[in-house]
């Protein structure tokens, strides 16, 4: 099965993401439903380890963390857009949970090298004017919204020609 460790903002959280009016792209914008912060890819896993992935996570004690939507930005670079997020913020506090489900789990996944704490909001296959694109980006003008996050949980994503779907573990 495909897992993975993630944060889920409130609802209304995700519909303000879905109604931000992005510049042109083709594409597919992530359905409100299923906007997260991933912490932890992990890939296939056997069942058999599920288990274990479960004892090990419920060990981390997580405290509150009060969160502010920021910037949206773009990834892999500037030449080879392929996803348009919003950032997250305090990025320490994020990273620091982030390295420790790293650390509980070292032993069975490899570290994550470049963590940045962020919520995918589209997926980019081809932009017809990357420069007008990058500008759009740069002027967008986001609110912030604040939430606190005081879970995370392991999900199950299944793929599937409509997107993927996501359960809870």
């Amino acid at each position: 099965m495909r897992l993975f460790i993630a944060i889920e903002p409130p609802e209304e959280i995700k519909e303000y993401l879905s109604s931000i009016k992005l510049p042109d792209f083709k594409g597919t914008a992530v359905k409100p439903s299923n906007i997260h912060l991933t912490l932890k890819f992990l890939g296939e896993v056997d069942e058999d380890k599920k288990n274990e992935i479960k004892k090990r996570l419920n060990k981390i004690k997580l405290e509150p963390i009060n969160c502010t939507t920021s910037n949206i930005g773009y990834f892999p670079s500037e030449d080879y857009i392929k996803v348009i997020w919003i950032g997250l913020e305090p990025k320490g506090k994020l990273t620091n949970l982030q390295q420790e489900i790293d650390n509980q789990l070292k032993d069975l996944f490899p570290k994550d090298k470049n963590f940045h704490p962020h919520l995918t909001l589209a997926r980019v296959k081809f932009i017809e004017d990357k420069e007008k694109f990058k500008e759009t980006i740069k002027t967008l003008k986001t609110e912030k919204h604040e939430f606190t996050i005081t879970e995370f949980k392991l999900l199950k994503s299944t793929l599937t020609k409509e997107g993927p779907i996501y359960e809870e573990i």
